[in-house]
């Protein structure tokens, strides 16, 4: 399937029984620019990057699965499988190597694919993620949490993890926004996902990455911290490490600054 020209409408893709949701924003004619949404999000959240950059890329946005609006599927999957969708996405949309640019759990799923594909990318871009992201109880806590009294049980404290106490007050639409999509999320998808997290760990394996690489790190996220991402450009041969005045989701506190990253790596 060929895509040309701007299309902003959300589409589908079948992979490995389930539909995966996505939107392109540029000409097919343009490099290839994959955006990878954080646990609790959606494509949502890249909005202020996809209009930025459609003027220089071919910007594809989706929804991990088990989030927004592709489906979990019936069967336990890990990292690999979330790997292996965006995999799947290029090849449904005729895109033989793409940019990669994933924030948080995104960002785990960028490090799969710069050790286990790195054929289908050109650049890699991990954003607020590490190696490893919290503990394996904590995240098998939370997925049973859920599970057991739904999204609420998790969103009212999202703010804090995501944002700085400046960016609440300063743009508190924003906020509420993004805490209504995360309380939108499916329970089930959502807990799904924190199980891959609570059994991923990519410590011994991301000094094999060659892609070219850049980190961005927030200067206040308590979640993947400036450490996190100093220890992951230390691993990947040739990295380069950017750190914006933001929390977890530094992609919408620093959203301007995110994007000036963004083109001057890519470009």
């Amino acid at each position: 399937m060929t895509h040309t020209g701007n299309d902003t409408a959300g589409q589908t893709c079948e992979v490995d029984g389930i539909d995966l949701h996505y939107r392109t924003d540029g000409d097919r004619a343009q490099p290839c620019l994959v955006l990878s949404n954080s646990l609790g999000t959606d494509l949502s959240m890249w909005q202020e990057q996809a209009a930025a950059l459609a003027g220089d890329f071919f910007v594809v946005r989706y929804d991990t699965r088990g989030h927004g609006q592709s489906v979990t599927g019936a069967e336990p999957f890990g990292i690999e499988r979330l790997g292996l969708d965006v995999v799947a996405l290029l090849d449904h949309l005729d895109v033989e190597r793409a940019a990669f640019c994933g924030i948080s759990m995104g960002g785990l799923t960028g490090q799969w694919l710069g050790i286990h594909q790195a054929q289908c990318l050109t650049q890699l871009v991990l954003a607020n993620t590490a190696a490893r992201i919290g503990s394996a109880d904590a995240w098998l806590a939370r997925a049973e949490q859920v599970r057991r009294d739904g999204m609420a049980a998790v969103a009212d404290g999202a703010p804090a993890r995501w944002f700085t106490p400046q960016f609440i007050a300063r743009e508190a639409d924003t906020v509420a926004r993004m805490v209504a999509t995360l309380r939108s999320q499916d329970a089930g998808g959502y807990a799904a996902c924190c199980d891959v997290l609570a059994q991923t760990d990519l410590h011994t394996a991301v000094g094999t990455i060659a892609v070219p690489t850049l980190i961005i790190a927030g200067e206040h996220d308590p979640v993947t911290t400036i450490d996190d991402g100093r220890w992951l450009q230390q691993q990947i041969a040739g990295a380069r490490l950017a750190s914006l005045p933001a929390s977890h989701i530094s992609n919408v506190e620093a959203a301007d600054l995110f994007t000036a990253q963004l083109r001057t790596f890519l470009l």
